[in-house]
C-alpha cells in the first residue's frame, strides 16, 4: 500500500452533494505544506505512535453523529440517526401526524421514488463518510499485524464497514436472496479508494457486497479474538460506541438472517449473547419508560451521544427531540410517534411492553404520576410512545442527550428463535423462554406452522424493537407489502404497497460524478391512499 491518497477526491465519493462542505478525513492525510502522505509513510507512523490509529477509531464513532452536514437548513439531518429515523417513518409501524412539525413527512408520505431526497441523501452521504474513515484507518494499519491494539482499532473498522454496506445493500438493491446478480452499490475499500476518486466506480452487484460484508465481518471477529482487548481499551466512556465482539457476532446474525443462512445465523446469534457482557432488561426495568442511558445493561452498540455535541445543542435538531414524549423538542409540540395502532391492539395486558404506549384512553401503566401529568400536559394523544425516557429522566429537559441505539441484547434472541426454527431446530422454545422471562410471563407461542412461527418473531420484533430503526429492514427481507390499513396513519398516508417494496435510488449527485457508475434503479411514484377499512 504505497499509494498516495488523493483525500479531498476520496472524501467526496459517494457524498457529493452541493450543498455539503466537506472538510479533512483525518489529519493523518496531509502534512502543513499539502504534501499528501503516502500509506507507507501513515503507517510507520502508526507504528511509533499507535494513539492516532485510536484517533482514527474515534472519529469514526464520530462520523455517525454530526448536524446538518448534507441539508443546511433540515431538521431531519442531524447525522446517522436522522438518516435512520427516515426509514423508519417510511414504514408501517411508527405513524407520526402529518403535521409541519413533522419533519419526516416525506417519508409518511412514501414519496421517495426519485433519485433526489431526503432518505437516498442522508443515507447515502453518511454511510460513504463512515466508510472513508473506516478505509482510513485500515490505509494506517497493516493487515496482518499481530499487535494487539492494533488488532482492536483494525477490527472496528471492518465492523463499521460491514455494518455501513450491509444498511447501504439493503436500502439500493432487493433484498439477498433471488437478487444475487443485480447491481447494488460502489463498493470502495483502502485498496481501490485512490483509483474510484479519479475514475469512478460502477455498482457491485448484491452477491459481491455480501462477500465484502461477510469478509469483513469474519475479518473483524477474527481480529477481536486474537486481540484479546476489551473495547474499554479504546475510551474510558462511551465504550458501547465501539464494537465488541458480541456485537461483531450480532452483526453477522442480523447479515446471515437476511441471506437466510439459518443456522449460522442462529449460531452468531448464541455467540453474540455469550461473548457479549449485555443481558435483557427484566421485567421491571421493561415496565417503566427507559432505553436512554449508553451504559444500560442490554445496549451493545450505540451512537454515542453527548452534552456538548452540536446536534444536543441545537436544542431540537436530535433524534430525541424527534422521538421522545416526555422531553420538549418536536415530538412534543405536535410532531408524535406513535405505534400503529393494529399492532398495539395484539399486545395483551400481561405483558409488560404494552405500557410502553398510551392506550386508545391515553392510559400507560409503566408511567408516575410525574410521567403522566407531563404526558398529559404536552397533549399526547392516543397510542403516544412512552417507551424512550428523557436523558437522565429529567421530564421536560431540554438537554436531549440521549444516544441512539444500533443494537441490543433483545434483538440476538429473537434472531436466534427465528434462525433456529428455519433451520428445524426448537426455536419455539427459545422465544417462549425470552418473552416469559423479559416480557409477558403468560405467554404462549401461538404458531403452528414454520411461515406463522416466523410472522410471529416478526410481530415481536416490531413490538420489542419498535423505533430503534429496524422494522422497515424487516419489510423488505421478508418480502412484506407496506399495508398501513387500520393504524392510525393520516387518511393521505393509508397506504397498502405490494411486495417486494422498491429500492431506494442512487442520489443524483453521485449519479452525476461517478461516470462509472452504471444505470440507477427505476425511479416509481408515491402510492395513492386506500379505505383505512
Amino acid at each position: 500500500m504505497k499509494h498516495t491518497l488523493k483525500i479531498f477526491a476520496a472524501c467526496a465519493f459517494g457524498s457529493v452533494l452541493a450543498s455539503t462542505t466537506l472538510t479533512s478525513c483525518n489529519d493523518l492525510d496531509t502534512q502543513p505544506d499539502n504534501y499528501y502522505v503516502t500509506s507507507q509513510e501513515k503507517e510507520d507512523a502508526i507504528a511509533s505512535r499507535p494513539e492516532l490509529a485510536k484517533a482514527g477509531v474515534v472519529g469514526i464513532s464520530s462520523t455517525y453523529n454530526q448536524y446538518m452536514a448534507v441539508y443546511s437548513t433540515a431538521h431531519c439531518d442531524f447525522g446517522w440517526p436522522g438518516a435512520m429515523m427516515m426509514i423508519e417513518s417510511s414504514g408501517i409501524d411508527m405513524v407520526a401526524p402529518n403535521t409541519g412539525y413533522n419533519w419526516f413527512a416525506s417519508a409518511g408520505a412514501y414519496n421517495f421514488g426519485n433519485n433526489n431526497n431526503y432518505a437516498n441523501n442522508l443515507s447515502w452521504y453518511y454511510a460513504y463518510k463512515v466508510i472513508n474513515s473506516a478505509n482510513t484507518v485500515l490505509s494506517t494499519i497493516d493487515a496482518d499485524t499481530t499487535d494487539p491494539e492494533l488488532q482492536l482499532y483494525a477490527a472496528q473498522a471492518y465492523a463499521n464497514r460491514a455494518y455501513i454496506y450491509f444498511t447501504l445493500a439493503q436500502l439500493f438493491q432487493y433484498t439477498y436472496v433471488g437478487h444475487e446478480s443485480l447491481p447494488c452499490v460502489p463498493i470502495l475499500t483502502e485498496e481501490n479508494s485512490d483509483e474510484a476518486a479519479v475514475n469512478g466506480a460502477p455498482r457491485a452487484t448484491v452477491q459481491a457486497v455480501y462477500d465484502r460484508i461477510m469478509a469483513d465481518l469474519d475479518k473483524a471477529i477474527q481480529l477481536l479474538t486474537d486481540s484479546g482487548l476489551d473495547v474499554t481499551r479504546i475510551a474510558d466512556t462511551g465504550t458501547t460506541r465501539f464494537v465488541s465482539l458480541g456485537t461483531a457476532y450480532g452483526l453477522r446474525a442480523r447479515v446471515n438472517l437476511v441471506m437466510n443462512k439459518w443456522q449460522a445465523a442462529a449460531d452468531d446469534a448464541a455467540n453474540a449473547i455469550a461473548k457479549s457482557s449485555c443481558t435483557p432488561y427484566s421485567i421491571a426495568e421493561a415496565s417503566q419508560p427507559a432505553f436512554n442511558s449508553a451504559s444500560d445493561h442490554n445496549l451493545m452498540w450505540c451512537v454515542f451521544i453527548q452534552e456538548n455535541d452540536r446536534v444536543v445543542t441545537s436544542g431540537i435538531v436530535n433524534w430525541a427531540s424527534h422521538m421522545g414524549s416526555l422531553n420538549y423538542g418536536y415530538a412534543s409540540v405536535g410532531g408524535w410517534r406513535m405505534i400503529n395502532k393494529a399492532l398495539f391492539n395484539t399486545i395483551p395486558d400481561t405483558d409488560c411492553r404494552k405500557g410502553w404506549w398510551l392506550d386508545g384512553n391515553r392510559e400507560s401503566a409503566n408511567l408516575s404520576a410525574a410521567q403522566k401529568e407531563q404526558a398529559m400536559a404536552y397533549g399526547a394523544p392516543a397510542y403516544t410512545q412512552m417507551k424512550f425516557a428523557p436523558y437522565q429522566n429529567v421530564l421536560a429537559t431540554t438537554t436531549n442527550a440521549t444516544s441512539f441505539i444500533l443494537m441490543r441484547i433483545e434483538e440476538m434472541y429473537l434472531i436466534q428463535a427465528e434462525a433456529t426454527a428455519m433451520a428445524g431446530g426448537d426455536g419455539k422454545s427459545i422465544l417462549e423462554n425470552f418473552v416469559k422471562t423479559y416480557r409477558d410471563p403468560s405467554y404462549t407461542c401461538p404458531a403452528s406452522s414454520g411461515q406463522a412461527f416466523q410472522d410471529e418473531v416478526w410481530r415481536q420484533r416490531r413490538i420489542e424493537l419498535w423505533g430503534e430503526c429496524l422494522s422497515y429492514f424487516d419489510l423488505l427481507r421478508l418480502n412484506k407489502p407496506l399495508d398501513r390499513r387500520g393504524g392510525g396513519w393520516d387518511v393521505d398516508w393509508v397506504y397498502n404497497v405490494p411486495a417486494p417494496l422498491k429500492p431506494l435510488l442512487i442520489p443524483n449527485g453521485e449519479v452525476q460524478a461517478n461516470n462509472a457508475l452504471g444505470a440507477n434503479n427505476d425511479t416509481w411514484s408515491k402510492p395513492n391512499a386506500v379505505s383505512d377499512y
